[in-house]
């Protein structure tokens, strides 16, 4: 008999990262956009997700990872400041909740 593992969605994923913050998310036509303090961070499509990052944190990312600018649906524009966070950072909990709080962290300061 094969065992089947729960993996959480990515959305699920997100909240989590942002357990004890003052968090909504709106569903779109094709995304969910998540926000922080009515300030949005974060916006979801499939198991894509994008995250506003300072453009720093953006251009490691998309050095280290040959990361990209997130779609909020597939025949729209790449979104300005948001990252399509790599699979391999989706991945690792601890890496993905840095970049969360870094990205809530920005949002709320700008």
């Amino acid at each position: 008999m094969s065992t089947i593992t729960y993996r959480p969605t990515r959305y699920e994923q997100v909240m989590h990262a942002v357990e004890g913050m003052n968090i909504r998310a709106r569903r779109k036509v094709d995304s969910y956009c998540v926000y922080v303090d009515e300030k949005m961070f974060a916006c979801l499509l499939g198991d894509d997700v994008g995250l506003k990052l300072p453009p720093e944190d953006a251009a490691k990312i998309i050095g280290k990872f040959s990361a990209e600018y997130f779609k909020s649906s597939p025949t729209s524009q790449p979104m300005k400041d948001y990252i399509r966070i790599p699979k391999e950072v989706l991945d690792d909990t601890d890496a993905f909740i840095e970049l969360v709080k870094i990205s809530t962290s920005y949002v709320t300061s700008v």
